[in-house]
């Protein structure tokens, strides 16, 4: 009877548990409301209670290994603190692991929830049987994870693999951790929004103007809605994202020359107006790509579809997007919990 394990994805806004086998049989998944405003043990006491529900529920599926969270911000990954996270205010120096262990009498494995989503494309998404891989969240901001021989790399002290802040435009636009010109402020949902603002605050979009009067919901998705349909400011923002995402992955190849590189976050679902100029600016920027890029009927596809076999792809750089979209993190969680480092 194979064991299984908790994976949680804490996020500001919504938070998602759930019980997977240690053979990655998703058992069950919930979603809560985060009341992030109530503070942070009631999330704490919600999300323990949720635990304590499913490791009952699914104790005949095997031996329960514990629980892995995969949290926003900033972690001692010795000390289990988290130090600081922009999505949970009121959260800073937050001995998180030790209230959830004292909560839940069981072990708990805390990570970041890029490194998280990392870890769970490569168990079984798009990086699946992929020892060495890097990947890339596309949201709000830019997040990232590396795994190397099946493990999150997580550098000296848990921060690495911080992608949305590789500096891709020398004395660019200002960012909010104090640098300027990161690249999180030019592929990002956010930096979408910022570049169309510009363009109707210049009046050059009169069709992405019209759409942010009349959509309360205006938003990156409506943005690439109108690339699709030919509107050209709204496909020149995607191509200026795909330009700054090109030279952040060309950095990436050069120094870490791993076999693939996973495109994921809400974002990446704009993939087609965002990745001809994303290869254009990797094929002109990166000798490593340059060396190692695969041919066209690989380009961009997943590989499943195109690998065929990894000797098909053995040697070359494969970029794609990823399979398990926001599941991905708890897959990743649970993971950890499985397998702690």
């Amino acid at each position: 009877m194979p064991a299984f394990s908790i994976g949680v994805d804490l996020g500001g806004t919504n938070l998602r548990i759930a019980a997977v086998s240690s053979e990655g049989k998703l058992l069950e998944k919930i979603t809560l409301g985060v009341k992030v405003i109530q503070g942070r043990d009631q999330v704490v006491n919600e999300m323990c209670a949720a635990i304590k529900s499913l490791s009952a529920k699914y104790k005949s599926e095997g031996e329960f290994l514990g629980a892995g969270i995969g949290i926003p911000g900033i972690i001692d990954m010795a000390s289990g603190m988290l130090r600081k996270s922009a999505n949970l205010p009121g959260w800073e120096d937050y001995p998180v692991r030790n209230e959830i262990e004292h909560r839940l009498e069981a072990p708990v494995v805390l990570e970041n929830d890029a490194n998280a989503a990392a870890l769970g494309e490569q168990w079984l998404g798009a990086a699946r049987g992929i020892a060495n891989a890097a990947t890339v969240t596309l949201g709000t901001g830019i997040g990232g994870g590396i795994v190397l021989s099946g493990k999150i790399w997580h550098g000296m002290n848990g921060m690495a693999g911080e992608f949305g802040h590789v500096t891709v435009e020398p004395e660019g636009h200002p960012c909010g951790c104090g640098g300027r010109g990161c690249a999180e402020q030019y592929a990002s949902a956010s930096a979408v929004m910022r570049m169309a603002r510009e363009a109707i605050a210049n009046g050059e979009a009169p069709e992405l103007a019209k759409a942010s009067s009349s959509d309360p919901e205006f938003g990156a998705k409506s943005i690439y809605n109108l690339a699709l349909q030919g509107d050209e400011p709204a496909r020149r923002l995607f191509h200026t994202f795909g330009h700054y995402l090109g030279i952040l992955l060309s950095d990436l190849i050069n120094v870490l020359n791993l076999d693939m590189y996973v495109i994921g976050g809400g974002v990446s679902s704009a993939w087609d107006a965002f990745a001809p100029k994303m290869f254009a600016e990797l094929r002109e920027r990166s000798l490593v790509y340059a060396a190692t890029a695969p041919g066209d009927s690989l380009v961009g596809r997943t590989p499943s579809a195109a690998m065929g076999g990894n000797s098909a792809v053995a040697g070359k750089t494969i970029i794609t997007p990823a399979l398990l979209g926001s599941d991905a993190g708890l897959y990743g969680a649970a993971k950890v919990a499985e397998s702690p480092a």
